[in-house]
C-alpha cells in the first residue's frame, strides 16, 4: 500500500457568516426553510486530536473495498473489534488488515481504526 498523503485533521474556519441576505424589496418566504450545511468533522469525527487522514494511492486494497484515491479516516482513541479494519505498522510499512488476524505470524503495531473509507467519485 502506497500512501499518497496523510495529516491530522483540523477545523476549519467558516468565513462566511450565515443569516438573511442584504437585498431590497420583498424577502424571499423561504428564508426562514434554509438548511444548515453539514459539517464532516461533526458528522465522522468522534475524537478530532486523535483522527487522521490517509489517501490512498493505487488499488492494492480492492479486496477491502478501498480503490485509488480514496481516503481513509483512521481514530487511535477508538478500540478495534472482531473483524473491523484497522491500519497497522509491519516490518516499518503501513499495512491495513481485519482485527485481529489470527494467522498473522510477525508482530505489528496497531496505527488505529479505520472508521470511514471515502470513495472518490470520479
Amino acid at each position: 500500500m502506497e500512501i499518497f498523503s496523510s495529516g491530522k485533521l483540523s477545523k476549519i474556519k467558516n468565513e462566511e457568516a450565515s443569516g438573511l441576505s442584504k437585498q431590497s424589496g420583498f424577502p424571499s418566504p423561504a428564508t426562514h426553510y434554509a438548511e444548515p450545511s453539514v459539517d464532516l468533522h461533526k458528522e465522522l469525527i468522534a475524537n478530532r486530536d486523535a483522527t487522521f487522514y490517509v489517501r490512498i494511492d493505487g488499488d492494492e486494497l480492492s479486496n477491502y473495498n478501498i480503490w485509488d484515491k480514496d481516503v481513509l479516516l483512521i481514530d487511535r482513541s477508538l478500540a478495534p473489534k472482531k473483524n473491523d479494519l484497522v491500519l497497522v505498522v509491519i516490518d516499518g510499512e503501513f499495512k491495513v488488515i481485519r482485527f485481529p488476524r489470527a494467522f498473522l505470524e510477525t508482530e505489528f503495531i496497531l496505527w488505529g481504526l479505520i472508521s470511514y473509507i471515502i470513495h472518490y467519485a470520479r
